[in-house]
């Protein structure tokens, strides 16, 4: 990480989230986490701002602390809402507003971050985070396909109308991460029905598995730094290889 500095990262308390939060403390930053759950981050180097991330009050609380500590340089928009409906049974406001809960986060997150470094004349990085799911649709998620759709498409966006002002905006899309979600899941579902989910999870990742937050971490903490300071308006895949793999009757055992 370069020079200490500030970052925002929303639904910072638990998975992805906390794991990055973790990353960007231990490379030296300064952090604040945004969270509905504000205790569950007790304990954590992080400064806390509890509340949700699609309010601008509370982003913009959260910028202000965040630079009260360091500059802010960059804001990381991880927070998601998990909800599945169908048109032929969800009607569209209902799916207008499950849609809203996914990509208003990010919209506001975006707009906090950019004002804020706007009037400070700084340059700085924001990532949004996306899922597989944004270019490999899952029936019964339209809300959430749609949401993280939009949301890469944000992030070419922004990335196009700020660069010339030193901001970059880049996407990273996941595929499925082990978390504390993941595992309640599998918990969930018992031993035999867990073994089968696993089974699924290997053969739908190149990589046999799925992936870890501390690897999605990773590589957001690289997307903020200076290391990639020419790269702005890509989404970035950290799937272990899904969205590239292509199921076809004519593949042959390897």
């Amino acid at each position: 990480m370069d020079q200490r500095r500030s970052y925002v990262v929303t639904g910072g308390a638990r998975g992805v989230g906390r794991a990055i939060v973790e990353r960007l403390l231990d490379e030296g930053a300064h952090v604040v986490a945004i969270d509905l759950d504000g205790p569950a981050l007790a304990g954590s180097r992080a400064e806390v701002v509890a509340g949700s991330a699609a309010d601008e009050g509370v982003a913009r609380r959260a910028a202000e602390l965040a630079e009260a500590g360091a500059p802010l340089a960059g804001w990381v928009n991880n927070a998601a809402v998990f909800g599945d409906a169908s048109l032929h049974t969800a009607s569209p406001v209902d799916v207008l507003e499950m849609v809203d809960r996914n990509l208003a986060p990010a919209l506001v997150g975006c707009s906090v971050a950019i004002r804020h470094l706007l009037t400070a004349e700084r340059a700085g990085s924001i990532v949004n985070v996306s899922s597989h799911q944004a270019t490999r649709a899952v029936p019964g998620c339209t809300p959430y396909v749609t949401a993280k759709a939009a949301i890469e498409g944000l992030t070419r966006a922004l990335a196009v109308e700020y660069g010339a002002r030193g901001i970059r905006v880049n996407a990273v899309a996941l595929g499925s991460i082990r978390t504390e979600r993941y595992d309640a899941l599998l918990a969930e579902l018992g031993p035999e029905a867990a073994a089968r989910v696993e089974d699924e999870m290997r053969r739908l990742h190149p990589l046999g598995r799925v992936g870890e937050a501390h690897e999605v971490a990773a590589t957001v903490a690289h997307l903020l730094s200076s290391d990639s300071s020419f790269v702005t308006g890509t989404t970035i895949p950290i799937d272990g290889g899904r969205v590239v793999l292509a199921g076809d009757p004519e593949a042959h055992e390897v």
